[in-house]
């Protein structure tokens, strides 16, 4: 499961799809409503929230709104708590600079034609996220 902390708009057409698909699985998890991966690391940041249902549902309405804009349809009416979250998660720039490299290099093999522009300085964030100074997450397998 990767539920990137970089923006959607850096992901190419599979990273965004893959992203929503296991962004979805994710929601299940935290819901309760699947036995599978209830013990993957990347969910334990949405479980320390005071909602998580509500804010992986903010993290899926990015996921989507970034679909929209590439003319692509993906069904909100899966998200369970849309826009129903009114926080954000704190990602360090160590985190956003390791997804970045790994990025990166799925793109090289996957999609050499796409080159996103990661943005001035840290690769731009997701807007459920808020960046901090800080090494990788402790959640992330190096």
């Amino acid at each position: 499961m990767r539920l990137w902390s970089l923006h959607p708009r850096l992901l190419d057409r599979q990273g965004l799809t893959a992203c929503w698909r296991e962004a979805l699985l994710a929601q299940a998890v935290l819901a309760g409503r699947t036995r599978g991966y209830r013990n993957h690391p990347q969910l334990d940041r949405f479980r320390a929230t005071t909602d998580p249902i509500a804010a992986v549902g903010a993290y899926l309405s990015a996921v989507a709104d970034e679909a929209e804009a590439r003319r692509y349809r993906f069904d909100r009416g899966r998200i369970d708590a849309p826009g129903g979250y009114d926080g954000t998660i704190s990602v360090t720039d160590g985190q956003l600079a390791f997804e970045w490299r790994h990025l990166t290099a799925k793109l090289a093999a996957r999609s050499p034609a796409w080159s996103p522009d990661p943005g001035p300085g840290t690769p731009s964030h997701h807007p459920l996220f808020t960046v901090v100074t800080g090494p990788v997450e402790p959640w992330e397998r190096v």
